[in-house]
């Protein structure tokens, strides 16, 4: 917990970490007897109906999987695969395998046959918690996944050998489940990351993990106590099967003992997030830089007075002025951005209620974290404004212990106690970290190197486009020149690729920008190549026009 200092300067300084050699991330949420009579969950069922779970009925329902699993006759560091949306079951998943010793693994249900193969199989997983929809892909790659022994269905009713109703299993468990002891560098959960670059790689994180969540939780949602009366409420459209959803809201929630609304959507609606922070009286929220794009576009303009947000965090892509100051007009609140990734998370943050925020900036160092910048020959940069990868002090209780089974891309990951990130940026005199992108999506143009994060705002926050990404690509004389893909509000211009449109563009960028950053080439497109957690994949266009 970090201290209500009205000074950055002074809490970083002063910060300690205080982290036990034993510690669980059960016992630390939802085994806590001061929490037991507090709603952990509101949960939106697909009626409309909402269902609220205590602290005590998830622990009880986490007792009784437990217990199961043992019955199942998992081994301790069994991997259990949880492919389900944000639910009471998923929930209730993760803290069974943190009660038992057990590693979690959160998967994304919308995942493909094969994406979900490549995860189980190379994790060996031996159990599957899933619902109907996505049985249906796991009993067509079953035979092929020689560590499955079990599959956990949370609807329907199944006879086949090996598959088990979630509420039938649990009804026969006792309630009682003794928290194993766990330290708190033993493993709790591997998240496999996005694959922007390469192939996906399993995250394996300690339990201590949630500890080390908590400053860079607390930093945009400036300062959470459970010690005052409960008023802050959580949400965010983020699954739960990646670590913006689970480490960013679910479980720092419940470790300050606060509620945390969960539905599980099918797609980001943003007429229905409106609804849903006004009707729920949600006070933090965690929106990713798409569905704040989203909502804007949903609504541009008009000044909402339902809404009681009392903090706003974002982080995976910089949001820009435009988007800055929509958010203020509209939702009330100032954006605090954020900066972190799967390995080590919430390193870098905004706190609009002890630092001033600066236009494009992603913040300071959260306190607790050691955060520099390195050039090529890794030597650290000292003075400002000067590119540099942004590496961490591997002491951190937040980094990961490894990737799963993969030595070789641990090695490259952490060199002499630091973690690389592969993610560029450069400070400014008062300390401030501005992202720049990583280091295959920067862009070197006629001696220039430009990050497409900074392009991509500039046209963002022109009126008539809703979506872009700006990649490089070669040119014989510049070296590389910069070519946009925009999504536009008039889909006619897709069509006919509207030439006067692209000059008023380009005229635009170089006007607001620099007449070296305006891009040369423009591509009017339907949808744009994204990850799962809503992040554009520069790298899947790029490959497009090496094509």
């Amino acid at each position: 917990m970090l201290l209500r200092l009205k000074n950055y300067d002074d809490l970083y300084s002063t910060f300690e970490w205080q982290v036990p050699d034993y510690y669980n991330i059960a016992s630390d949420t939802v085994d806590k007897d001061a929490y037991k009579n507090r709603t952990a969950l509101i949960n939106i069922l697909d009626d409309g109906k909402t269902e609220n779970w205590s602290f005590l009925d998830i622990k009880i329902s986490a007792n009784k999987l437990a217990n199961a699993f043992d019955y199942l006759k998992l081994d301790i560091n069994a991997r259990v695969g949880i492919i389900l949306g944000q639910c009471p079951e998923a929930a209730i998943s993760h803290m069974a395998c943190f009660k038992s010793g057990r590693i979690s693994i959160p998967l994304f249900n919308l995942f493909g046959v094969d994406a979900l193969y490549y995860r189980l199989m190379n994790s060996k997983a031996s159990l599957v918690i899933c619902d109907q929809f996505t049985l249906i892909m796991v009993k067509e790659i079953y035979e092929k996944l020689p560590y499955l022994t079990s599959i956990i269905c949370i609807d329907g009713d199944y006879s086949e050998q090996n598959i088990f109703n979630f509420k039938k299993l649990l009804e026969k468990a006792s309630n009682f489940y003794e928290t194993k002891k766990t330290k708190s560098s033993d493993p709790a959960i591997i998240i496999y990351t996005s694959g922007t670059t390469g192939g996906p790689k399993g995250a394996l994180l300690p339990h201590r993990v949630l500890l080390g969540h908590i400053p860079g939780v607390e930093m945009p949602h400036e300062f959470l106590s459970s010690s005052e009366p409960v008023q802050d409420i959580f949400w965010t459209p983020a699954d739960w099967a990646w670590i913006g959803g689970l480490f960013d809201v679910l479980l720092p929630a419940w470790h300050f003992g606060l509620s945390v609304v969960s539905y599980r959507g099918k797609k980001f609606d943003p007429e229905f997030a409106f609804y849903l922070l006004s009707k729920f009286n949600i006070k933090n929220t965690f929106l990713p830089p798409t569905a704040l794009k989203m909502m804007k576009s949903y609504n541009s303009s008009k000044r909402l007075d339902n809404l009681n947000l009392r903090t706003v965090g974002s982080g995976g892509e910089a949001l820009g002025e435009d988007l800055l100051e929509w958010g203020k007009d509209i939702l009330g609140v100032g954006i605090n951005e954020f900066y972190g990734q799967t390995e080590c998370n919430l390193t870098i943050s905004n706190n609009g209620a002890i630092m001033p925020t600066k236009q494009g900036s992603i913040g300071k160092p959260v306190p607790g974290h050691l955060v520099r910048l390195m050039d090529k020959n890794n030597q650290f940069i000292i003075k400002p404004g000067y590119d540099g990868e942004i590496v961490v002090k591997y002491d951190t209780p937040v980094a990961f212990l490894k990737y799963w089974e993969n030595d070789i891309e641990t090695k490259q990951k952490v060199i002499d106690g630091w973690l690389h990130t592969g993610d560029y940026a450069y400070k400014d005199d008062d300390g401030y970290f501005y992202f720049k992108g990583r280091e295959d999506d920067i862009i070197n143009s006629s001696g220039y190197r430009i990050g497409p994060s900074e392009v991509e705002d500039c046209i963002l926050s022109h009126s008539e486009v809703d979506m872009v990404a700006v990649i490089g690509v070669p040119d014989k004389i510049r070296g590389q020149i910069i070519k946009a893909f925009i999504i536009p509000k008039d889909k006619n211009n897709v069509l006919d690729q509207n030439k006067k449109m692209k000059e008023t563009i380009q005229d635009f960028v170089k006007l607001k920008l620099a007449a070296h950053e305006y891009p040369r080439i423009i591509e009017f497109v339907n949808d744009l190549p994204m990850t799962t957690t809503g992040k554009i994949i520069r790298k899947t266009l790029r490959d497009e026009i090496k094509e």
